[in-house]
């Protein structure tokens, strides 16, 4: 079993839509039995909350379900019971490692390091959450690839 954890600033926008993003299309390929697939946020500051309206409305327009999802705190546990931590900016990535206490065994990666690299924009601040849907879709499927190719 590969475990995924994606992580960005508050856990309602951009790590939920990967979260779901991916779970999706390991669910299309057959695969859901190898893969445990959540999402966290390096702040408190929406803790608890659901997943963003322009984040539900993106994916419910592709009939992915985000239902249930409620924002979580990435812990220092985490980063021993996940295979991968996985931010969306380098702003998180610092966060991450702060939480995690480093990184010794290279577990904390940014999504679009799997494709061709950069920041996942914050659609919170943009309100574009077609570009976000974009460059996450791009970097999970990278990222899938990645995996079940090994």
């Amino acid at each position: 079993m590969i475990k995924i954890l994606f992580v960005c600033h508050g856990n309602i926008c951009r790590s939920p839509m990967a979260e779901f993003v991916l779970k999706d299309m390991v669910k299309k390929a057959g695969l859901e039995d190898q893969f445990d697939i959540a999402s966290a946020a390096t702040s408190t500051e929406e803790i608890g909350n659901t997943v963003h309206p322009g984040t539900k409305r993106k994916l419910d327009s592709l009939g992915i379900s985000t239902a249930g999802k409620r924002a979580v705190q990435m812990t220092a546990t985490d980063y021993a019971v996940y295979d991968y931590l996985i931010g969306m900016d380098s702003a998180n990535i610092r966060n991450m490692k702060k939480i995690s206490g480093g990184d010794p065994d290279r577990k904390i990666w940014k999504l679009l390091d799997f494709a061709e690299g950069g920041d996942i924009t914050d659609p919170w601040y943009t309100g574009n959450f077609d570009l976000t849907y974009r460059d996450i879709y791009r970097g999970c499927r990278a990222l899938l690839k990645k995996l079940v190719n090994k």
